[in-house]
Order: structure tokens, then C-alpha cells, then sequence
């Protein structure tokens, strides 16, 4: 049964048992400050187990990609050295809110799993929660004990303790037990030897669990007490990799038809083969299951970076670049060829993968250029360690430096000195990152009280499109306490004008005014869980009161004209560059705007002169907004509107029209083009390969960027004596400095030859060889010159100069007459490879003349000495 059908056929089974079938949610989460990633099936539907929102159906089933490589669910380690463990996975899962339960759960399970995909029953064993005498003194779960003694023997069903089956979204929130369905796909040999019940989460790869029942039954609260839930939901998910592996009769999830094409295609790039090198085949499993991690990130819309989400996925993607390239022989960019496979077999199920391939493709192979450059930079100075090493154990603090400085894998670190006979100083490295972890985990450490409900009221009305202040009532509130903020409240309303962070969009500032005119800040406005939550220092004094919620209103303007200025920029783009262009994120802010868009090459003058004026005539046109609130989706993609990747869209959407730009858009805007004033790009640069992120100003910033400008002419023209025409007088200033600046380069050659008539008298004579090492006070254009003329006037030169122009710079350059080269070996290059390693560098050149650079301006007289050791 091929990978799609399995897929379809579970789709296919709960759409007849009633259920609404959901596209997967994007990876990458929006609103939700706890995750990064969708780590489980159930994270898109959190909001509905936490009764934040009401579902479509209370009956749903989907696919949903998952990614697990951090925090609590963290499979990254594994992945590859076992043949289950994936960092991207999918999660076929089916999910009732209030409406069916346990019974209803584990007979449609065993009914697919046994009627539908014919598993054979006596190669599963379920099992249930045994219950706990710890605090929460939790019963055994018999209710389904008795359901699944119908279904299989007795001896099938096993008692987990709570690590296995009571299942937790986190520290507080939804739980219950749960009830998993494991197989054992070993061969009847084995089965013989070994009981299938004694390997149940045992980590044997081929005794796994395929579905896990979740019985959401208890709410977790801060305290860590359980309380019962008023409605009770069924939480399932049911491992798509693991699943195809049973159905394929194979025995490895890498083995089935969703790995192979990928593993092929990587040993042929690679000219290996799979399955006869250890080694060899847990690289190829990283590669092959990063790619798709990678892959289906920058879909969704999340490009590597240096810091939060986009670090996650730089990690991974470097993860296999280093197994590549220490395993496979992989010294240039390769993973990026896998993409074609990868949209090509899973493209119909994700058609974002087919859409953004070439996107996919151009980000994948600058990362892996990237990081291959920084393993060459590691190369070179983890070598000056070793030789500045007077032992030959190496210090961890100097390994954790290479590791937390330049990204350098302590594994690769730790493979490279044992090749070399020198070993790791492996607790001083890990003390070293240890503290570095409790000083990242102490900054964002945070401690969040239950919610104190004082209006029983999930209905939390946004009416910040049509106003800017109103009587609200607090319908709960509480505390959350964190290093960086300290003590912060935050307060739920039964309605709000305030807007939340979202869309790129800032979230609103504003205030609270109780009757007396005590006033309340609010410093900011977030949406968790589809909970609009306003952050403020302290709670009001009479929590039950009735309050004024004022929105600060000019900084909501100054939002609104840079929010419409982003879909008049984006549709200038498209008109200007093509239609190839789209959006790949946004940041907009009251004081200016960012746009991250899709691009090959970098804008030209002549096009962002176009571009802003584009932009302007917008402006200028008056145009008014047209807006359109809980219209069809289809209806308004038929009017124009693009949707983006990466978003998450309801049935009904909200469409903003000005003109001829049409956008799917929740945040807020001017009532007409005009209100912008005025529109300034202040620069335009590459964030990732095929992306670009243009930086912008309106209104009020423009007025202020303009008198900025105008005082520094001011303060220019000043300096020139108010010249009438200063960019003449700067011109005659420039051509002024280039003359000074020929005399200078004169002068420096003058000096180098005193310097060479002074050096000629220090050359020595050593087997033939004319030599000459010594440090002088040059430039390196000045070092070049004296090298070239000393070596005019001596046959058989082997010249090797040292400065240092900084305190922390050192250049190395060598000279070797070519005759002496070609006949005697010598290698210019090869003497300032390795005596730059002395100086903390390298460099390079030819076997005539290289030349080195370094940061440790303390290893040049080592090196000096050490040039002598070359004429052999």
C-alpha cells in the first residue's frame, strides 16, 4: 500500500464516520508563545481544549506535520542512529470536542487498524494507565481496561505508569490518560526468544508504539492540582511513518516509500550506497530526514536565522550539512538537490512544497555555502589551538569557545584531535555549556499563576476596526512573573479595541481609566490561543468595575499608515519586478516597516526610485479603503485577493482593498491613502538567497528623516565654509585626498627602499639560499614591493616578512624566487598555511609568493624562527 493511499484511507475512514476533514496548519506557530513548532497533532486545536474557541465541527481528523526538536518533545539526538525517531513527522489524528469518548475512540482505532489496513491482531498490544500514588492519587483507568478486553486477549493489554500513559500538552493545561496501540513487526524467530510485551516501550525499533488515545479529561492547573474538565475530548495520534512501515512490511520507517526516493537520490549524489556502512547510513538517514524538516519550514514561511524559530531550522539544516560532510565526503552544497524529490513525492498532500521549491532550493544552498565556510574557519583555528596546545589534552573552555563563537560541532571537534592522538577536555566543554544553558534558561525563565475567572465569558469581541476606545469589564486576569519583565499581569476583557500582535502588525499600547480617573497602562496586547490578552504592570484596584480602554491613538495611526503601506509596497513590487514576487514576512511597527519579499537579484536604483514612487502615487491618489469582514474564502480569492503560505486561514476572511491591491488581512488600517503623508525607502538588502527585505518610513518618521537630512547639510555646508555647492566642494575634497594620498603611497615606497638597501645587509646565505626572515613596519601593498625588489636583485631568494598593524592583527607574507621554487619544491603557500596557525590564522597563494593573516600578533617571532626550518 503505497504511502498516499495509507494517507487517504484514514482521511477517507473518519469522513464517513462524520468527522470534518482539515488541511495540517502550518508548521510554524503564530499565536501561541509556548511553541515554536507544532510539535503534536493536537497544538492547532489548543484553543478549543482550552475553550478559547468554538470548532467547526465538533467531530475533526487531519494530517497535521509535526516538528519535534526542542523542549519536552526534543527527538533530534535520535534521529538517525535509530530508524523511528524523525524531527519532521506526520501525525494522522482524529479529535472530538465534547462530543464522543473512550468507547467510540478505541473501536474505530482497532477497527481501521484490523478491518481497514488488515494489521494482524496478534502482532498488537495496547496499552492503559495503571493509575498513580503520587500526588494526584489518579485511579486506575478501567473504563478502558474493559472496552479493550473485548477486543484483544487479556494478556495484550498492559499497565503504563504515568511517564508512558497519562498524557500532558505541558506544565498546565488539558491532560488525561491514555491508551497507546504498539506492533511488533519482529520475525516469528524473535518472538519465540523474546515476549512482545516485555520490549512495550523498550525502544526496540521494530516493537513500536503506531497510535496513541488521548482521553482529555483534567485541566492542570498552575499548582499542579487537576481538576475535572466540564467537557470531555478525545485527543488521538497515530504515527504516519511508523504506520507505513507496518503496512509496507519493511523494517525501518527510512525503508519505506517515503524515505527511499530521498536516500536513492542521496547516494547517488554522494556515490555511496545504502545499507553497507554504518557510519555511511546514519548520515544518510540525518540528511534525509532534516531535508524534509528544512524543507517544509521555509514553506511555511520560517527561514533560517540566528535566533529563535529560524534558529531551530539553521540547527538542523547544519546538523546534516556537518553529517555530509564527515561521513559522506560532502565538501560542497549537495542537500539542496534533494528538494526536487521531496516536492516531487509529497507535493500533491503539500502543494506549498511544489509552490516554494525554488525558494526551498536557493535558501537550503546559501545555508549550506555558509556553513561550509565555517567549517574551513573552524578547521584553521581549532589547528592553531592544537599547535599552541602544551598537552595533549585540549581545553574544553577553548572547544566550547569554537563551538559557541563560530557554530564548529564539538563532535567534528572531538573526531579531528582524535585523528590527530589528542583527546577533549569533554567536562571542562560541558561545565563551559552547562552555564552558558543556565544563563539562557535564567533570562527566559517564566512563572505564570492559573487564570482567576471572574466572568464566566469565552466570547471576547474585537471592535478595534471601528473604535478606538470603550466600556469594558475584566473577565479574568493573571499574574506572569519573568526575569526580563518582572511582574506583569494580563487582563482579558469581555470586549477590546485594542489590537493584538498579528500579521506582522505591533499589537496595540494604550491605557485603563476606572470612574475615580485611576489609570491603568497597557504596555502591550498579544493573542494566545485566540485570547486577546493586554499586558500591564499592576491590576486595578476595583477588579469588578466597569473601565475605559483607550487605544493610544497616534501610535495606532502611525501603525495603520505603515501596515498600508506594506500592501501598496507589495503590489508595487509586483508591478515593478514581476509577479514572480511574493511576500515572505513582515514586521510592522509605529515607527517604521519592514517586507521581506521573494527575489533573485539585488534592486537596482533606477527600481526602487520606481518602487517608491509607485508607492507615493498611491498616496496621492486618495485611495479609500474598501473593506470586506467575514467573507467566503473562495470568494475572496475570485476578487483578486493572494493568499499566503505559511498562514492560517478560516472559511470566512477579512479582504482590504485600495485600488487595485487586494489582500487577505486581519490588522488595521487608514480609512484612505492620504493618511500616509508620504512613503521613504531607507534601504534594501538580502536576508536569504531569493529573499530581499526592503526597510521603510511614513508619515511623521519621513518628516523627521527629511529634517535630519537637511540638518546634516546644514551642518556639511558649515564645515565647507557654506559652500553654494557643496557636493562640488566635496568632490574637490575627494580629488584633494587622492593626490594626498599618491604622495602618501610615494613616501611608503621611498621608506621600503631605505627599508630594502638597510634588509640587504641582513640576508644570509644557507645552503644555497639567500634569507632572510624578519618583522618590519610595512603595509602589506608596502611588504609586496619590498619582497619583489629584494628578489630582483638576489637569485635564489626565500624571503618571509611578519608585521603587525593592530594589536590583535598579524600578516605573514613569503617570497621564494620561482627558479628556487621549481627546482628545490619549496612552497611559498605551504610555509604561510602553516606558520599562520602560529598567529591564530591562514592564508595562501602561490609556491612564488603567499601570503597569511592572523589575529595573534604574540605567535609572530615563533614563526619568524620557525621559516628557517624550510630550506631543506
Amino acid at each position: 500500500m503505497k504511502s498516499q493511499d495509507i494517507r487517504a484511507t484514514f482521511l477517507n475512514f473518519f469522513k464517513e464516520k462524520s468527522h470534518l476533514i482539515v488541511p495540517s496548519a502550518p508548521m510554524v506557530t503564530k499565536d501561541d508563545p509556548t511553541l515554536m513548532f507544532v510539535n503534536s497533532g493536537m497544538a492547532p486545536f489548543k484553543e478549543y481544549f482550552l475553550g478559547n474557541g468554538v470548532p467547526k465541527k465538533n467531530r475533526i481528523a487531519d494530517s497535521q506535520k509535526c516538528l519535534r526538536v526542542s523542549g519536552k518533545h526534543n527527538d533530534l539526538e535520535e534521529v538517525g542512529y535509530d530508524t523511528y525517531h524523525h524531527t519532521l513527522f506526520e501525525m494522522l489524528g482524529n479529535w472530538s470536542f465534547g462530543d464522543y469518548f473512550r468507547e467510540e475512540a478505541i473501536a474505530w482505532a482497532w477497527e481501521l487498524l484490523t478491518e481497514v489496513y488488515k494489521i494482524d491482531k496478534d502482532i498488537l498490544y495496547v496499552t492503559v494507565f495503571e493509575g498513580s500514588d503520587d500526588d494526584d492519587n489518579l485511579e486506575m483507568d478501567s473504563d478502558a481496561y474493559n472496552i479493550w478486553k473485548k477486543l484483544i486477549p487479556e494478556d495484550r493489554i498492559l499497565k503504563g505508569n504515568k511517564k508512558d500513559n497519562f498524557w500532558e500538552m505541558g506544565e498546565q493545561g488539558p491532560c488525561g490518560p491514555c491508551s497507546e496501540i504498539h506492533v511488533d513487526i519482529r520475525s516469528a524467530e524473535e518472538k519465540a526468544k523474546v515476549a512482545g510485551s516485555s520490549l512495550i516501550n523498550e525502544d526496540h525499533p521494530h516493537v513500536v508504539e503506531i497510535w496513541n488515545l488521548v482521553f482529555m479529561q483534567y485541566n492542570r492547573k498552575a499548582n499542579g492540582t487537576l481538576e475535572e474538565l466540564p467537557n470531555k475530548h478525545i485527543d488521538t495520534g497515530m504515527g504516519f511513518e511508523r504506520l507505513c512501515m507496518v503496512l509496507q512490511n519493511v523494517q525501518s520507517n527510512y525503508d519505506t516509500d517515503i524515505f527511499k526516493p530521498i536516500i536513492r537520490e542521496i547516494s547517488t549524489i554522494t556515490n555511496t550506497k545504502y545499507g553497507t556502512n554504518v557510519k555511511q547510513d546514519i548520515a544518510t538517514r540525518v540528511i534525509s530526514d532534516h531535508v524534509r524538516a528544512v524543507a517544509f519550514s521555509i514553506a511555511d514561511g520560517q527561514l533560517p536565522s540566528n535566533t529563535g524559530a529560524g534558529y531551530v531550522i539553521r540547527r538542523i539544516l547544519r546538523r546534516a550539512v556537518r553529517y555530509g560532510f564527515t561521513f559522506l565526503d560532502k565538501k560542497e552544497p549537495f542537500i539542496y538537490r534533494l528538494v526536487d524529490v521531496l516536492s516531487k513525492k509529497m507535493g500533491e498532500a503539500f502543494p506549498e512544497l511544489k509552490a516554494q521549491k525554488q525558494l526551498i532550493e536557493n535558501v537550503i544552498k546559501e545555508e549550506e555555502t555558509s556553513f561550509l565556510r565555517t567549517l574551513d574557519q573552524g578547521l584553521v583555528i581549532l589547528d592553531g589551538i592544537i599547535a599552541s596546545s602544551k598537552t595533549k589534552e585540549i581545553s574544553g573552555e577553548k572547544v566550547f569557545e569554537l563551538y559557541d563563537t563560530f557554530g564548529f560541532p564539538v563532535d567534528l571537534t572531538a573526531l579531528i584531535l582524535s585523528e590527530k592522538g589528542y583527546t577533549l577536555d569533554e567536562k571542562g566543554f560541558q561545565e563551559h555549556l552547562q552555564k552558558q544553558k543556565n544563563r539562557s534558561r535564567a533570562a527566559s525563565e517564566t512563572s505564570t499563576e492559573d487564570w482567576t475567572v471572574l466572568v464566566d465569558d469565552i466570547t471576547e469581541e474585537f471592535i478595534g476596526y471601528d473604535s478606538l476606545q470603550a466600556n469594558v469589564k475584566l473577565t479574568r486576569y493573571r499574574k506572569v512573573t519573568s526575569k526580563k519583565d518582572g511582574e506583569m499581569f494580563q487582563l482579558v476583557f469581555n470586549l477590546t479595541p485594542f489590537y493584538p500582535e498579528g500579521g506582522g502588525q505591533a499589537g496595540d499600547k494604550g491605557y485603563l481609566e476606572d470612574v475615580h480617573g485611576n489609570v491603568i497602562y497597557i504596555l502591550d496586547t498579544k493573542k494566545e490561543n485566540n485570547v486577546i490578552i493586554h499586558f500591564t504592570k499592576n491590576l486595578p484596584k476595583d477588579i469588578k468595575e466597569t473601565f475605559k480602554a483607550v487605544v493610544d491613538d497616534k501610535q495606532r495611526h502611525r501603525t495603520e499608515c505603515n501596515h498600508t503601506a506594506t500592501h501598496l509596497l507589495h503590489q508595487a513590487l509586483r508591478e515593478v519586478l514581476g509577479t514572480h514576487v511574493e511576500q515572505k514576512g513582515s514586521a510592522v511597527h509605529s515607527k517604521s516597516l519592514r517586507f521581506d519579499f521573494s527575489h533573485f537579484s539585488k534592486l537596482t536604483v533606477e527600481e526602487l526610485h520606481e518602487i517608491e514612487n509607485f508607492v507615493n502615487r498611491r498616496i496621492e491618489g486618495k485611495l479609500p479603503l474598501i473593506e470586506k469582514r467575514n467573507i467566503p474564502m473562495q470568494e475572496a480569492i475570485d476578487d483578486g485577493a493572494m493568499a499566503l503560505f505559511g498562514e492560517k486561514y478560516g472559511d470566512t476572511v477579512r479582504a482590504i482593498k485600495f485600488g487595485k491591491s487586494i489582500e487577505l488581512c486581519g490588522g488595521t488600517h487608514v480609512k484612505n491613502t492620504s493618511d500616509i503623508w508620504h512613503f521613504k525607502i531607507k534601504s534594501e538588502g538580502a536576508v536569504a538567497s531569493g529573499i530581499r527585505r526592503i526597510e521603510a518610513i511614513t508619515n511623521e518618521a519621513v518628516k523627521d528623516f527629511y529634517f535630519e537630512n537637511n540638518k546634516s547639510l546644514l551642518e556639511i555646508k558649515d564645515l565647507l565654509n557654506n559652500a553654494k555647492e557643496p557636493v562640488k566642494a566635496v568632490q574637490k575634497l575627494q580629488e584633494a585626498n587622492t593626490s594626498l594620498q599618491k604622495q602618501i603611497e610615494q613616501l611608503l615606497r621611498d621608506k621600503a627602499q631605505n627599508l630594502s638597501d638597510e634588509l640587504k645587509n641582513k640576508i644570509q646565505e644557507i645552503n644555497g639560499v639567500q634569507f632572510l626572515a624578519t618583522k618590519v613596519d610595512l603595509d602589506q601593498n608596502g611588504i609586496k614591493n619590498l619582497a619583489f625588489e629584494l628578489g630582483k636583485e638576489h637569485q635564489n631568494a626565500f624571503l618571509f616578512f611578519a608585521s603587525s598593524a593592530a594589536k590583535d592583527k598579524a600578516m605573514l607574507t613569503c617570497y621564494i624566487s620561482k627558479e628556487l621554487a621549481n627546482e628545490r619544491g619549496y612552497d611559498a603557500g605551504k610555509v604561510v598555511r602553516e606558520l599562520g596557525k602560529l598567529i591564530h590564522g591562514g592564508g595562501g597563494g602561490q609556491n612564488f609568493f603567499a601570503t597569511a593573516g592572523g589575529k595573534n600578533p604574540g605567535g609572530i617571532p615563533k614563526a619568524l624562527d620557525r621559516a628557517k626550518e624550510y630550506l631543506v
